[in-house]
């Protein structure tokens, strides 16, 4: 069975131990009932057989032994027990009781008792031997009593003992076990009183919580919930700002579209409706890339948290299949568009559908704004250390100051000329994070235009990146 409650887990660990040493102590207590019940039986045999032995008499040149009532009068109780006894001379001849009765181990010294149990007459008994020398008698052997007693009495004695002790012992425990949820409900209620607290809290309330009024203990807990209400609130203020911008950006070509068709069931001649059809196809594209970044985007992100998704992924092939997809847009604007790499495969670690997104909006960022009849120079480099893929335009670039904003969302540097998202650079960077990739921006040698540069690591296992 598990146990969720902190509370219950805290009592079981409390009182298993001591349960444990209850039941320790309860057989301990046993024994020590059985070994005080034996000496109370002996002490009672041992004081029979003395006074048996005080009537012992050499009289008319022969030992007379009697019995008197009160040797057997001290065995008397609630459990009937059979009293037995035997006296002996020490050639063995029988002056009194029962002749049968098991002797004792051999001894035969003065004043001596040996105590031992044996079986009589089908029942367990206990029996002491006493030797004792007769005064008057010439023969210098001691006579040997013996008494027996069955031992219902000192059965239900050990067990009363014991059993008085284990009742004192489960009383403790019972105590012990309510004290102990007294003591728990005590000191676990600083974190009752701080669940209250975040359960009272509004909806949306991401305000710190006060870590003064908790004891020690329960302040790292505390920081660790502030901490995470602090980047929460940063990502929800994140989240906020992104779907405010998203309906921007599609409002915008909405209200535009919305003019166009507007303008297009108004005009009464074919130009003007062709024309109005071409801004409206251009509008529609605009909204479908900028719906198909956004979800890039999204996916990008989540991307981040599932390494599992990655694999070795070729990236001179998946530049190779990018350039040839925009290669008409290169060819249209008359752009250089050149490709460098070794003859052998680099292999990353990446999810090939994203790193292939990663590529299109780098290059599509460098055709964009790349003028016509400028140069687009895509590059990979593998070793063991890394590899690097360069994307070089000798475009406007970007100025040193903007270069940390540009990965912004929906940043634009030049919004009033450009038809661009401002989500492309931003993509990148969300990609190449989920590859623990770096992402720079410089400006080339010739000392116009913009290099990007992603670095990536090498492979797991220390594999060379060029294979």
């Amino acid at each position: 069975m598990r146990f969720n409650s902190l509370r219950s887990q805290l009592l079981l660990w409390l009182l298993v131990p001591l349960v444990l040493f209850v039941g320790f102590n309860a057989w301990v207590t046993y024994n020590n009932a059985i070994e005080m019940a034996t000496v109370v039986h002996d002490r009672m045999l041992l004081g029979s057989a003395r006074i048996i032995a005080e009537q012992i008499r050499y009289e008319d040149e022969a030992l007379q032994a009697t019995i008197p009532p009160a040797a057997l009068e001290l065995f008397q109780s609630d459990a009937h027990d059979l009293i037995y006894y035997r006296v002996v001379t020490s050639h063995g001849a029988l002056l009194a009781g029962q002749p049968d009765l098991p002797a004792p181990p051999k001894s035969n010294r003065n004043e001596e008792a040996v105590y031992f149990n044996a079986n009589f007459r089908g029942e367990p008994v206990r029996i002491v031997a006493f030797f004792q020398q007769v005064l008057g008698n010439p023969e210098r052997a001691p006579v040997m009593i013996e008494v027996a007693q069955t031992q219902h009495s000192y059965k239900i004695l050990s067990d009363r003992m014991w059993e008085h002790t284990v009742q004192q012992q489960l009383a403790i425990l019972l105590l012990v076990g309510l004290l102990l949820l007294l003591g728990l409900r005590h000191g676990l209620a600083p974190l009752m009183r701080l669940r209250d607290r975040v359960q009272r809290r509004k909806p949306g309330a991401l305000e710190e919580l006060d870590a003064a009024p908790v004891p020690t203990e329960l302040a790292p807990l505390v920081h660790a919930i502030n901490d995470y209400v602090q980047r929460l609130d940063e990502h929800m203020s994140a989240q906020g700002r992104f779907l405010a911008n998203a309906s921007h950006q599609l409002r915008t070509p909405l209200a535009v579209l919305n003019t166009q068709v507007n303008y297009g069931l108004r005009s009464d001649d074919s130009a003007g409706k062709d024309a109005a059809l071409r801004a409206i196809n251009k509008g529609i594209q605009h909204g479908i890339r900028l719906v198909n970044q956004l979800l890039t985007l999204s996916n990008a992100e989540t991307g981040i948290g599932h390494p599992l998704r990655q694999s070795d992924v070729n990236l001179i092939e998946v530049v190779q299949r990018v350039i040839e997809e925009q290669a008409t847009v290169a060819q249209s604007k008359r752009i250089d568009l050149g490709f460098e790499f070794c003859a052998n495969p680099v292999m990353v670690r990446a999810t090939p559908v994203m790193l292939e997104e990663l590529v299109a909006n780098l290059l599509d960022n460098a055709l964009r704004y790349t003028p016509a009849g400028g140069i687009v120079t895509v590059a990979v480099d593998g070793d063991q250390h890394g590899t690097l893929l360069r994307v070089e335009d000798n475009g406007p670039g970007i100025p040193e100051a903007e270069r940390g904003r540009v990965f912004e969302r929906f940043y634009r540097l030049h919004e009033e000329s450009s038809d661009g998202s401002g989500l492309g650079l931003a993509i990148v960077r969300e990609i190449a994070a989920a590859s623990k990739a770096e992402v720079t921006l410089s400006t080339p040698a010739c000392g116009s235009g913009l290099l990007v540069t992603v670095s990536f690591p090498p492979l797991p296992g220390g594999a060379p990146a060029a294979q």
